[in-house]
């Protein structure tokens, strides 16, 4: 079924492509509008041509045009005078300037005087530019643009007035297209809803609201729907799941994303970002070129490594900022005469919420269902991928393996941990006072000699 819907979409595509689909403009001027125009627009360019004495052909010409500050327009040519000594031309012109309509004055004339030509120019625009000239040269008069490009076209052309059957064919097939994916959707909905139902009761509103973005809240229905099951039926699926499972599990986003929503979730924006950004364009009315497109879908496949990479960074370092206090929390309950897992379940308990905390909870559920306690800090490390989490679980591990005591090691560790804190700390205001001298020197003091400076020289100008 959806084969035939890509299939059904791609030939919609291709008839409504088609030049003579695309150009279905009025044969009447005056209805002709800007959209109309924006077809033509990759087909403009700078023109000249000759103004002759047969009127007829050039008072069936119809001109599109794009202005030096980037504004469309139509002219259509009313009259052509040329006599001995002089040509003249006059046009009815309509430039759209945002959602406004303007008819500049559009009346052309040149004469010979003293032996020379004349040059008449005129702009299109409601600023001070000359977009159009008329001209004499080899005897010849001709009509150009300047700093404006436009394209001729022809009323009667059969071209101009495009396809009406390739046109409607072409919205037949979208329309055939949609039904058929609709009546696939209908059909699928219920096993969707119950699916949807399931994960949505795993993951609680506070983790959505902690781990959700703007982009991510308001794609998840469309790619979760329909293209996580693409690429979960796709043949690389393993590595992907290689790739993205550590980085989704550093982020804390395993309840949110496995690996191939989060490949979906990429997928999608390379389809998402152009559509929003052809949305705004058309909404704001500008003129941004089409050829951004591609660049924009780019960007669209790697924000979702740009989002979580931020997501990892910033988790590593709550992690590293409260380490030495839970650390101390865990020698504290351990010395007290709890078991190591006891004194984690303390800590959680007792502890403000973080992601160690976090982890610790996870630890906790992994040992319960059957983990060695060896295997639950070596999956904790490789969750965190942090070099200070690794040095902890592995110290732990080693302790435990040789039956040392916990609650001394865990002091130790607090105090190592709290030590290259204040060390990070120290560094940090180190450089922070050299961030601060620099625009202390650009600014402050040029500001200070110009206020010291300033009433000698104009002392000395007599001022």
């Amino acid at each position: 079924m959806f084969i035939k819907c890509r299939l059904l979409t791609i030939l919609a595509i291709v008839f409504l492509s088609s030049p003579s689909a695309l150009a279905i403009c009025s044969k009447d001027f005056k209805k002709i509008d800007r959209d109309c125009i924006k077809q033509y627009t990759p087909k403009m360019k700078e023109t000249t041509f000759v103004v002759t004495a047969e009127e007829n052909k050039l008072l069936e010409r119809i001109f599109f045009y794009k202005t030096s500050t980037g504004n469309l327009g139509k002219f259509k040519i009313k009259n052509v005078s040329l006599r001995n000594g002089e040509c003249s031309l006059y046009l009815e012109a309509t430039t759209y300037i945002g959602s406004q309509v303007y008819s500049p004055t559009a009346s052309f004339t040149v004469t010979k005087e003293y032996g020379s030509w004349t040059k008449d120019s005129l702009t299109f625009d409601h600023r001070p530019t000359n977009d159009f000239s008329l001209f004499v040269k080899n005897n010849k008069c001709g009509f150009t643009a300047n700093n404006a490009i436009y394209f001729a076209t022809d009323s009667k052309d059969e071209q101009f007035a495009g396809s009406d059957l390739l046109y409607y064919t072409g919205f037949f097939l979208i329309g055939l297209a949609v039904f058929l994916v609709a009546m696939t959707i209908f059909k699928e909905e219920d096993q969707y809803k119950a699916q949807s139902t399931l994960e949505d009761a795993e993951e609680d509103n506070e983790e959505r609201a902690k781990n959700n973005d703007f982009v991510l809240k308001y794609s998840k229905p469309f790619f979760r729907r329909y293209f996580s099951p693409i690429v979960k039926g796709m043949k690389n699926k393993r590595k992907i799941k290689e790739k993205y499972k550590r980085r989704l599990a550093s982020a804390g986003l395993n309840k949110v994303l496995d690996p191939e929503d989060f490949f979906a979730f990429k997928l999608f924006l390379i389809i998402g970002f152009p559509i929003v950004f052809l949305g705004v364009r058309w909404f704001l009315e500008e003129t941004w070129p089409l050829s951004y497109v591609p660049i924009v879908s780019v960007i669209g496949f790697f924000y979702p490594n740009i989002w979580i990479n931020g997501k990892i960074a910033k988790r590593q370092a709550d992690i590293v900022s409260k380490m030495p206090f839970i650390v101390d929390m865990l020698a504290l309950s351990v010395e007290a005469g709890l078991d190591f897992m006891a004194a984690m379940q303390k800590v959680i308990e007792k502890a403000p919420p973080s992601a160690l905390v976090e982890e610790f909870e996870i630890l906790i559920k992994e040992t319960k269902v059957g983990s060695s306690r060896a295997d639950g800090l070596r999956q904790m490390a490789w969750r965190i991928d942090l070099l200070q989490t690794s040095s902890f679980c592995a110290t732990l591990i080693a302790a435990d393996s040789v039956g040392a005591s916990i609650g001394p090691i865990l002091k130790t560790l607090a105090g190592e941990l709290r030590q290259k804190k204040s060390a990070e700390v120290e560094k940090i205001a180190a450089t922070a006072s050299t961030k601060i001298l620099l625009p202390t020197i650009f600014f402050i003091i040029p500001s200070v000699f110009i206020m010291i400076a300033a009433p000698m020289v104009l002392d000395y100008m007599g001022l």
